[in-house]
């Protein structure tokens, strides 16, 4: 035998040797790879060939296969093994741990390791029940030496990771090595503590000592390891190992914070320490970290650290790089102070009575220093507990705090700016950020995000402070406007001297900005009236006004410091002019007069922000402006005769400013009079025969805006199209602007004395009227008409109709496709360059903006007009006749806008998820759901339906065809593209569908939460990872629209067919949200009725077959298996076909469903707790679960389950009368201390 295994172990060897070779053939390779693998799965001389690999006299690579052969036999053959066979095996095992490895230096990480592995995997099958003195035999190995010390640590560093990390093993073996590990927490630590205090000491004896170099760095690598096996234990052990002994732990891992060689470690552990949540009372010691000696420690550290992060490069006197180990300490170190200051958070003002520390001025000092640190991702780290600190209602009010709240909205006019793109060097942080981002973008993205957050806690600031913060903000913007521009090294490609978005100025002023919003919204929340500093700020806005400047990226902060300081002009009402005249400048702004050019982003977006502004301060300060309308509308008027450079958005917005002043009249004749003055062009050209005649007809549609025409560069000029389509998109925008501004009075009173009110319904409620109706009802026919023909412009012969140079017009634009499948643009690259747009580009947009500017009135119609709009004669018909004409051919992009609108049709904007579309119908009265919304959804479901099944089956075809012929098609990059643009498509209409079905549908009932969520007792939570549904689980019920929806029997079958169908289509976040919300709410409905046995079957089945598809994903086999839980116990009294189905389950346990079935079907049959009801389901139902493809031929583990230690004693139901029970005593009226 022994010369057999010989003969083994060589040809093994050169087996190793072929696949490590890196000039070995793929055919060789593969053979030998195949050659190992069958050993390992056949082999009889697994064991003997393991360890004689395993000899430390083999190399590495030869020594590692060894091992691994032994692991292989642990995990796959254990079961089968002799008692015999494994006593010897783990001997061996041991052995090789106290024998059979190199000094702690010289040896091999990847051969620790898998030592390491080979003993956990026999504790997880043999410890404690038939390994009791496994500790014991772990603690004797360290007296051996520091590589036997090290191998210690790394194994019980993976038991913590299997056991209760990653939980790789059954429920009951975890519990017993949980409870165990538990039981000997407290000689686990005392003996990984003494190792770690042993090793420490030494390390520091021997540190520095001539001729010592090597053991100084064995006891350092002990101690690392230790360190990193504390931190194992440390996330989950009951807080008081933690802080036992007066918090030794973590005075020990403070003073490791000043060895370079341990602090990284040592600050790994502290942080994981200090952010264990728990009950308040357990955490109370962690304020000792508040005393002079932690937090000097922490601080000099830092000191210590900031200081060796940055170093000289070698190739260059003059360039420094970042010593990464140092930086990713500091982070830590900064992490730990965040952790620290959200414990302050929770205990101070707590029950448990903890004090605000002394030291508090020195933490936030510490911070502080984060904060302004140049690394952005420092000054990121802390943000979060900034605002804590100031948003905390005692902490907030120590002086300490409300100093530091000064300094931090200094220190904020550094961090605001953004500066540190990793591609550049032109600031200190740069350096920081080639280690943190990959590229500019990413680094764009973080710091938008960044200073978002940054926004909230200058304002937590300004409210604590907020005179001081205007007075910050008012020095900032004085010294902007007296600063020259300063333009960089990178200047406009459109104009000599013009910024660009990184240009030193620009980012100055942004910033600036940012701020001077953030002050002005708290200061006039805080203070009363008469502390307002309206003096200064008049100032202020008189200097802003005064200032001139010819740069767009300048003039919109500028414009932005107007809108900001505008709430201060209330009280100081002659700058109203002033005011207005800077914003009207600015909607008439561009850089070269009389050029002919197309504008930059920079310069439409100034001119849009001027329009913004002008509707913001009209729709915020209607009744303030109003003895300024004559001026304004005048002025107005006048704009629009002499400047033609407007465009229809910007006339549209001034049109919008306008509406929202004539609300203040009050007075209904008056405002319809000026409505009707203000629209006439529009209702003329929108109601004139010739437009008439092109919104009625496709084929004149598409001559009318020119897409049937071929476009030339000599065209250009003369685009008469272009007018056209200038025609159309004006009468839209107009007619927009005005159905969504035009209002009634709030109040009811001034309402009935304009004129507004005509009536009451019979609930009571008073019956407005809107003085745009009537042009409204003029506009409405050929709106519907725009969107029939829009519609009908997807047929076929209406598509052949289009030019060669407008064939892809129809298709999705480039922007929209990026949103679509997720690529980010770049705004650096885009921003100011000419928008030269193509004719198939300018086309395109025409055609998407109209149809969804036709939603838009839609859906604004509704709310603004209300009991007008919903009692037009026909209106679901004529609607339904428009929107869902033609949908067979519509593409997916088009119809969400669709989608969009309905949802808006039943729901108020704020339900909405694109409340640009408005609301058609802002709270639809319940008397109009049957003849207005339940036809309409009735016929969108069922196409809908049909259409989506459709497209589902056509994405899984292609997804098996390509699973099949995966090494013979080769995809073109753009037909790839393509596919998943449309597949991705399919997947949003998807959402928007099912999202109209659950707001129609489905109300939430959220209750409060049971207690506070920190106070969990995190061991308990350990014990039982997958937790049930709680009792604080949302319940959802049917909405009134709802009700009315079921009462039709086509409707609800269509919506219970969608809901049951989709939950296969390949989108868990469909299916988790259908699974969870919809199905059983609708199906709980109709259980009472007669329901088919066929759709009863069809129903569960199409429950198992989402489990099929889904069951790989935890969260949707989770609600999944529920679902198919509540079926199956509703109907399958009822319904004995539901056992059928059941049987036909792959590998079910026929007597374990009998059982089920029984205690389901029998009245006296002992209940079940519903925990253990739900785990024997999931046993029923296991195999229909789908697994993942990169664990279908994965070979399964098998741990059998030891006797159990732990097994709960009967209670005695004999209690003796004497004994004093603690849960009684709660509630005996004597009991005061509750």
């Amino acid at each position: 035998m022994a010369d057999q295994v010989a003969t083994v172990c060589d040809q093994l060897i050169k087996a190793v040797n072929v696949i490590m070779d890196p000039e070995t053939s793929q055919v060789y390779r593969l053979e030998a790879l195949k050659f190992c693998e069958e050993f390992k799965e056949t082999s009889s001389f697994c064991v003997p060939c393991g360890l004689q690999l395993a000899d430390k006299a083999q190399s590495a690579v030869v020594r590692h296969f060894g091992l691994q052969i032994l692991e292989h036999v642990v995990k796959f053959r254990w079961n089968n093994m002799q008692q015999q066979e494994k006593v010897q095996l783990k001997d061996s095992a041991m052995q090789l741990l106290s024998k059979g490895t190199h000094p702690i230096l010289e040896e091999e990480s990847h051969i620790k390791d898998v030592l390491s592995r080979i003993i956990v995997e026999m504790i997880k099958r043999e410890w404690p029940q038939h390994w009791p003195d496994m500790l014991k035999e772990m603690e004797a190995l360290t007296s051996q030496g520091e590589a036997q010390t090290e191998l210690v640590m790394l194994i019980l560093l993976r038991l913590a990771e299997d056991v209760i990390t990653f939980q790789t093993l059954p429920t009951q073996r975890r519990r017993d090595i949980q409870q165990t590990l538990t039981q000997n927490m407290d000689n686990i630590f005392s003996f990984m503590m003494a190792i770690l205090h042993l090793n420490v000491e030494d390390y520091r004896k021997l540190k520095g000592s001539q001729g010592h170099e090597i053991q100084t760095k064995a006891h350092c690598r002990v101690a690392v390891t230790t360190l990193n096996t504390l931190a194992g234990y440390i996330d989950w052990v009951s807080l008081v190992h933690i802080t036992s002994g007066n918090c030794h732990l973590l005075e020990m891992l403070c003073l490791l914070l000043s060895e370079p060689e341990l602090q990284l470690e040592a600050a790994e552990c502290l942080l994981i320490a200090i952010r264990r949540k728990g009950k308040l009372e357990d955490r109370k010691p962690f304020m000792l970290l508040f005393d002079d000696v932690a937090i000097h420690y922490i601080l000099s550290a830092a000191q210590s650290a900031d200081g060796l992060a940055i170093c000289k490069k070698s190739s260059d006197a003059q360039a420094v790089e970042v010593v990464e180990r140092r930086y990713s300490f500091l982070k830590r170190l900064c992490q730990v102070l965040c952790a620290l200051g959200s414990q302050l958070c929770s205990l101070v003002g707590s029950d448990v009575e903890v004090e605000v520390p002394a030291n508090l001025g020195k933490y936030m000092e510490a911070i502080l220093a984060f904060t302004t640190h140049s690394s952005q991702f420092l000054k990121s780290s802390t943000v979060a507990t900034w605002g804590a600190l100031f948003r905390h209602e005692t902490l907030s009010k120590e002086m300490a705090i409300v100093e530091m709240a000064v300094k931090y909205l200094r220190a904020s006019m550094i961090n605001l700016v953004k500066i540190g793109f990793p591609s550049k060097n032109d600031n200190p942080s740069c350096e920081y950020s080639r280690v943190d981002f990959d590229s500019d973008e990413d680094f764009y993205s973080f710091f938008n995000s960044f200073r978002a957050q940054q926004g909230e806690v200058v304002r937590a600031a300004c409210r604590i402070v907020p005179l001081q913060a205007f007075q910050i903000a008012a020095e900032w913007l004085q010294y902007q406007i007296g600063s020259p521009i300063d333009t960089g090294d990178t200047t406009s490609k459109t104009a000599e001297g013009l910024c660009t978005l990184l240009s030193p100025s620009v980012v100055q002023w942004d910033a600036m900005t940012i701020f001077m919003e953030c002050m002005v919204a708290q200061i006039f929340r805080t203070l009363g009236e008469e502390q307002l500093p309206i003096d200064q700020s008049m100032e202020l806005l008189q200097a802003v006004l005064n200032y001139d400047t010819k740069d767009p990226l300048i003039l919109s902060c500028v414009l932005t410091n107007v809108s900001a300081l505008f709430p201060f002009v209330i009280h100081r009402q002659h700058f109203l002019p002033q005011v207005l005249y800077k914003l009207f400048k600015a909607v008439t702004f561009d850089i070269i007069q009389e050029n002919k050019a197309p504008r930059t982003r920079a310069v439409k977006n100034v001119r849009r922000h001027a329009c913004s502004s002008i509707i913001k301060i009209c729709r915020d300060y209607p009744q303030f402006i109003l003895p300024c309308f004559d001026m304004f509308y005048n002025h107005v008027k006048k704009l629009f005769s002499n400047d033609v450079t407007l465009t229809h958005m910007e006339k549209c917005s001034l049109m919008e400013a306008l509406v929202l002043i004539s609300n203040q009249f009050k007075d209904f004749a008056k405002q319809k009079a000026f409505l009707d003055e203000l629209m006439a062009s529009v209702v003329a050209e929108w109601t004139s025969e010739e437009m008439r005649r092109v919104l009625w007809d496709p084929v004149a549609f598409l001559s009318f805006a020119g897409a049937d025409q071929m476009v030339t560069e000599q065209s250009k000029d003369t685009d008469t199209a272009g007018l056209n389509r200038g025609r159309l998109s004006f009468c839209l925008y107009a007619m927009l602007g005005v159905v969504k501004r035009a209002r009634w009075p709030a109040d009811l009173e001034e309402a009935k004395a304009g004129g507004f009110v005509v009536g009451y319904t019979p609930a009571g409620a008073p019956i407005y009227r809107n003085p745009f109706t009537a042009q409204f009802l003029l506009l409405l026919p050929n709106v519907l008409a725009l969107i029939r023909t829009h519609n009908s412009l997807f047929l076929p012969e209406n598509r052949v109709r289009l030019s060669e140079t407008f064939s892809r017009a129809h298709e999705v634009m480039d922007a929209e496709k990026n949103v679509i499948l997720g690529l980010s643009q770049h705004l650096l690259d885009i921003y100011d360059t000419p928008l030269y747009r193509s004719s198939l580009e300018r086309m395109q947009g025409f055609f998407t903006t109209l149809n969804d500017n036709c939603f838009h009135v839609l859906g604004n119609a509704g709310l603004s007009l209300q009991q007008e709009f919903y009692t037009i004669e026909r209106l679901a018909e004529e609607i339904a006749a428009s929107a869902l004409a033609s949908l067979d051919h519509v593409p997916d992009h088009r119809l969400r806008p669709m989608i969009h609108i309905l949802i808006c049709f039943c729901f108020t904007a704020s339900l909405c998820h694109n409340p640009g579309f408005g609301s058609l119908v802002s709270s639809c009265p319940q008397e109009y759901y049957d003849t207005l919304l339940c036809p309409l959804l009735s016929s969108l479901f069922t196409y809908m339906l049909q259409s989506l099944n459709m497209k589902w089956q056509v994405i899984n075809q292609r997804t098996s065809v390509n699973g099949e012929d995966e090494e013979v098609v080769v995809y073109q990059d753009s037909q790839v593209t393509q596919e998943m643009l449309e597949e991705q498509l399919v997947r949003l209409l998807t959402r928007e569908v099912l999202d109209l079905l659950t707001l129609s549908c489905i109300s939430r009932k959220v209750p409060e939460p049971a207690a506070n969520k920190e106070e969990i007792d995190e061991e308990d939570m350990m014990m039982d990872s997958v937790q049930t549904a709680s009792s604080t689980q949302p319940t959802e019920e049917l909405t009134e629209l709802g009700k009315c929806l079921m009462k039709h029997e086509t409707i609800y079958m269509n919506l219970l067919t969608l809901s049951f169908t989709s939950l296969s289509w390949k989108d868990t976040t469909n299916c988790h949200r259908t699974a969870s919300m919809v199905c059983w709410t609708l199906l709980r409905q109709v259980v009472g009725g007669n329901l088919l046995p066929e759709a009863v079957m069809w129903f569960y089945t199409s429950v198992l077959r989402g489990l099929q598809v889904h069951g790989q994903h935890e969260v949707c086999k989770s609600t999944l298996s529920q679902l198919a839980m509540l079926i199956y116990e509703n109907l399958r009294p009822r319904y004995i076909e539901l056992r059928a189905v059941m049987t036909q389950i792959p590998n079910i346990n026929v007597e374990a469903l009998d059982q089920y079935d029984h205690r389901l079907m029998d009245p006296n049959a002992q209940n079940v707790g519903d925990k253990k009801r739900k785990d024997q389901f999931r046993k029923l139902i296991a195999g229909t679960i789908g697994t993942a493809l990169c664990q279908q031929f994965r070979k399964e583990v098998h741990i059998r389950n030891l006797p159990s230690l732990f097994k709960k004693p009967k209670q005695d139901k004999d209690v003796p009368s004497s004994e004093a029970l603690g849960l009684a005593a709660l509630f005996t009226p004597e009991n005061n201390t509750l």
